[in-house]
């Protein structure tokens, strides 16, 4: 598999994203539905799930189900951190102090829970880590909580400045909030909240790589998603939120409203932040989560495990133009440690990624197209994505690894 030459400006872009991937933690919650993900996997007692970590929500979410285990794999030690804080959170926490972190993003007492309950379960490099941010829990007042900081949080912060000189706009998204119909909450956003919002400057702003790579979106996908949408970046972005508000209940949509409140609710939030849930995850679930700090090759190539279910998010998207060969690498690994049947559910900025269709796996005798060595499931995957509440994925891929 080849890649197109890069232009300096492809370059530039790149080596922004890799220096600030490479320092910080990109995502402080995860932007893929797993609900959709449950539908997709249908795990069982016996599974063995590979997730990219992430934020870590998923992979609590998926041991909720009871598998046998989940590897969390991730190359930015940074996210694999912020994991580690919320199992130790929930082996040496009660709920109520749990949620108020995870949950609410801020604890009054934060400092002292750290040091008495938590950092003794970190590895050393979450110690640091952590240690250099318990102000990132220390916000109890308006002026933010643990959700605006880091990279994602950043963008969502600068937002919520942007609110503080559009009231009515702000207004508009309150009232959108506490919509309990589908009726009222498509009327709120058509009179208070479109006209507001999506004005050019928003356009402009979101289609820099900057504002991009500090959501975790790469120079490709960015550009994948201009080669498709003829309104850019903007037009991609107005027509997934427009999606979710008219087709979906925001009130059970913790992904949107997280960022608009700073902090989830009881009644809307991940299900590891749920009571019962957390006191399943505290009475073992957790023990099911183990932790990888590198790539998702590396792991597979260690390990002695047969893999049944595979939650590749959507790195293979610039993996496809910075690094082809290790996206053949990495395919490789994944077919050489899959069990029987396993299933892969990955997601792309495109509908239809050309690397899916044209990509060889295998060595000698038994090279063969990717699309021959497992089986796709478009159908069933156009159907689960039409219920993803995150929806900014234009690409949600189902496939069945084959004899």
């Amino acid at each position: 598999m080849r890649s197109s030459p890069l232009s300096l400006s492809d370059r530039v872009d790149q080596k922004v994203f890799d220096v600030i991937y490479s320092r910080s933690l990109v995502y402080n919650t995860s932007w893929e539905d797993p609900a959709v993900d449950r539908q997709a996997l249908d795990l069982k007692p016996d599974d063995t799930v590979l997730v990219i970590t992430s934020a870590g929500c998923n992979a609590l979410d998926y041991a909720l189900t009871g598998p046998q285990r989940v590897h969390a794999v991730d190359a930015n030690p940074r996210q694999n951190a912020l994991l580690e804080l919320k199992l130790a959170g929930i082996r040496q926490l009660d709920f109520d102090d749990f949620f108020a972190l995870f949950g609410d993003g801020a604890h009054p007492r934060f400092r002292e829970i750290y040091h008495d309950a938590l950092r003794r379960d970190l590895t050393p490099f979450a110690r640091a880590f952590w240690d250099d941010r318990l102000h990132w829990f220390g916000h109890v007042d308006t002026r933010g909580s643990f959700y605006y900081f880091g990279l994602s949080g950043i963008v969502a912060r600068t937002f919520r400045h942007f609110l503080a000189v559009k009231p009515r706009l702000r207004q508009g998204l309150d009232e959108l909030l506490d919509a309990r119909t589908m009726d009222r909450q498509r009327e709120i956003y058509d009179s208070m909240v479109a006209g507001a919002l999506w004005t050019p400057y928003v356009s402009w702003a979101l289609s820099r790589q900057l504002t991009m790579s500090m959501l975790g979106v790469p120079h490709p996908q960015r550009k994948e998603v201009e080669r498709q949408h003829a309104g850019g970046i903007g037009g991609f972005v107005r027509e997934a939120i427009e999606y979710v508000v008219r087709q979906l209940p925001i009130w059970t949509n913790y992904f949107w409203t997280l960022y608009l409140r700073g902090r989830y609710t009881r009644a809307n939030c991940p299900e590891y932040l749920r009571r019962d849930n957390f006191l399943a995850l505290k009475a073992g679930g957790v023990d099911r989560i183990n932790l990888h700090t590198c790539t998702v090759t590396d792991f597979l190539q260690q390990t002695q495990e047969r893999i049944t279910k595979y939650v590749l998010l959507d790195h293979m998207d610039w993996m496809s133009s910075y690094q082809p060969r290790a996206l053949v690498e990495e395919w490789n690994a994944i077919l050489d440690r899959a069990a029987p049947t396993a299933r892969i559910i990955l997601r792309s900025a495109h509908a239809d990624p050309t690397y899916l269709r044209t990509l060889h796996v295998g060595d000698g005798a038994s090279r063969r197209r990717l699309s021959d060595a497992v089986r796709f499931h478009p159908d069933l995957a156009r159907t689960l994505s039409q219920a993803d509440r995150v929806h900014t994925y234009a690409g949600f891929h189902i496939a069945d690894v084959t004899a």
